[in-house]
């Protein structure tokens, strides 16, 4: 990839590119629980691209997809890894998705609850992360129960629990993980979205930015860079977008 003058120093105007980071989302990002070093297919996607640009790359590396989209949109971090979303497309232009992932919900095992179907129902509470993309699609599409937010997406089942709340929301693979490790708890079949994992970057950077970040996603997944990331970091349930999907 080779990039015109005018599109580098609008991907780096501070000299090198910054790449927000969100840790909530196991799939994507991680720490080494030997460094303690971020690692995960995010970080992969943000090493190529900032080697593809020539320069310097910063992790700026936070706890909740919230806080990562609000670094994004307010020009504190100049690439990120979202959710698609219309609410946050309001600020950032987003590529097509690199990586799929299922939206499930969570029950306790004795829940008379048994499809997805039957959890919008007055009396029920939802926990999801807050600012994440469970939470603003559901907080869209859920009209008879009730939205209950815990601080991020790893904490949504402990807040499930101590809360006595009916569901939780997430990640498949977070949910699973949890259900294993806790016990007693069950995730009800299928899924209720699927979620579109892109890159994007502000707005504010033009369209030709925008165009030129879509076809480097593009050739990522073409490649095989992304299911080899996903292979490489022991990623399961998560598949590799369709091109131009």
């Amino acid at each position: 990839m080779h990039l015109p003058a005018s599109l580098l120093q609008a991907f780096t105007p501070q000299g090198h590119l910054r790449a927000s980071i969100n840790l909530g989302n196991p799939i994507l990002a991680g720490r080494d629980p030997a460094t303690g070093e971020p690692r995960g297919v995010s970080i992969d996607l943000a090493r190529a691209f900032a080697q593809r640009l020539g320069v310097v790359l910063e992790l700026v590396v936070f706890d909740t997809a919230g806080q990562s989209v609000e670094a994004v949109a307010g020009e504190r971090a100049d690439i990120g890894f979202f959710a698609v979303d219309p609410k946050r497309g309001e600020h950032i232009a987003f590529t097509p998705p690199y990586v799929l992932i299922e939206g499930c919900y969570l029950v306790r095992a004795e829940s008379p609850l048994a499809a997805n179907e039957e959890v919008d129902r007055a009396g029920n509470r939802v926990v999801v992360g807050q600012g994440s993309a469970y939470d603003l699609f559901l907080s869209r599409e859920l009209k008879a129960a009730q939205i209950v937010r815990a601080p991020s997406s790893p904490a949504v089942v402990p807040h499930f629990l101590a809360s006595g709340a009916e569901v939780a929301a997430g990640v498949k693979q977070q949910l699973q993980a949890d259900a294993q490790r806790l016990g007693g708890l069950r995730l009800l079949p299928g899924r209720f979205m699927v979620i579109r994992q892109a890159m994007g970057c502000p707005r504010s950077r033009g369209e030709a930015a925008a165009a030129a970040l879509a076809d480097f996603v593009e050739e990522m997944k073409a490649s095989g860079f992304v299911a080899g990331a996903l292979q490489r970091h022991g990623i399961e349930g998560a598949s590799v977008a369709p091109a131009g999907a």
